[in-house]
């Protein structure tokens, strides 16, 4: 994610293409066993959206006008409202640079995104959800294991509709196709709720209402000020002491809240994983990148944003090339991933009977 940051206060082709490289190769070293589809979904959209940047500037224009014209598409007329708005016309080739930038841009932040769902196990995060967001985590640990059931259960239904010779196509087959999913859906959620109950889930057995309310409230106050700090990291307009302040002040105040919610709280955890060496490396190495990328926007180092006209090849500041290189140290000094299901024991689990 501090790649990601990274990413949003530099538009050189040269260098967005070297953070995608990077960021993606740690991501296939280091990922998690089924974050490939994860990763190259990211990576479609990715490509999508520089391919529809550059189109939308093609049809549309986006205010930059060059002497380069590469193609004269049909100018169609628009109504006096729409006054500032072209549709068609010439196409320059500093216009085009201009949406490439734009786009490679933020291609580089959703790789960047991509990387971090393909790293990061959803069911090993939910594990150490806080016990104020007990409630949220159980929630989102069912859905976790019922969404795939359920698109199973629709290839399964539409299999055998087929077998009995309907062709499965259309709005209409779509909607003969929910009515049996939903049900086994709830069907199965009403026999884990009773499961789930059966085992104690969800007691409220010395838990105190009002500390709850009042730790969530502080947790939603302390979240909204970390996303207001993030958007301005990201969006570059803003002043980086400000945004680093709202992030921090809001992480703060959620980790208080958090804290606060959990202090009545007697669950223990299971196979506790902890904080080590990699881990601070990878924090560290993030860290790295997003600093030295922000000080040369704000230092305005030659390259950091290079300008469309006249058209020249882009140059690439020193100081950046390296701290983005230091990013694929990640994908050598971490261990590799092991299978989450099997609790890194392998098949050497022995039972003990008394």
């Amino acid at each position: 994610m501090a790649a990601a940051v990274a990413a949003s206060r530099t538009t050189n082709p040269l260098l967005l293409v070297l953070l995608i490289a990077v960021v993606g190769w740690v991501a296939a070293e280091r990922r998690e066993p089924s974050g490939q589809s994860i990763l190259a979904a990211f990576i479609g959209i990715a490509l999508a959206v520089v391919l529809f940047r550059v189109l939308l500037m093609a049809l549309l224009g986006n205010g930059v006008v060059g002497p380069t014209v590469i193609v004269s598409l049909p100018v169609i007329p628009l109504p006096d409202w729409l006054a500032g708005v072209r549709l068609g016309g010439d196409v320059s080739a500093e216009a085009t640079l201009y949406a490439l930038y734009q786009g490679l841009q933020l291609a580089a932040i959703l790789v960047c995104v991509g990387a971090a769902n393909a790293l990061a196990s959803p069911r090993r995060l939910l594990r150490y959800l806080p016990a104020t967001l007990y409630d949220v985590g159980t929630a989102l640990v069912v859905g976790l294991t019922f969404v795939p059931q359920l698109v199973a259960d629709a290839r399964r239904v539409q299999r055998a509709r087929q077998l009995r010779g309907h062709s499965g196509r259309g709005l209409r087959e779509v909607g003969r196709l929910i009515i049996p999913v939903v049900a086994g859906g709830l069907d199965q959620a009403l026999a884990l709720a009773a499961s789930m109950e059966s085992r104690g889930y969800g007691r409220a057995a010395g838990r105190d209402v009002r500390r709850q309310r009042r730790a969530s409230a502080m947790t939603i106050l302390g979240l909204i000020g970390a996303l207001a700090g993030s958007y301005g990291l990201l969006d570059g307009s803003a002043s980086p002491l400000l945004a680093a302040a709202l992030v921090g002040g809001g992480a703060a105040t959620a980790g208080v809240a958090l804290w606060y919610g959990a202090g009545r709280d007697r669950r223990t955890r299971y196979r506790r994983e902890g904080w080590g060496l990699p881990e601070t490396l990878v924090v560290a190495l993030g860290v790295l990148a997003a600093g030295v990328l922000i000080v040369g926007q704000q230092s305005g180092w030659p390259g950091i944003d290079p300008p469309q006209m006249p058209l020249a090849w882009p140059q690439v500041p020193e100081p950046a090339v390296p701290a983005i290189l230091a990013l694929g140290l990640a994908g050598v000094l971490t261990p590799a991933p092991t299978a989450p299901d099997r609790h890194r024991t392998g098949g050497d689990q022995r039972v003990t009977r008394r």
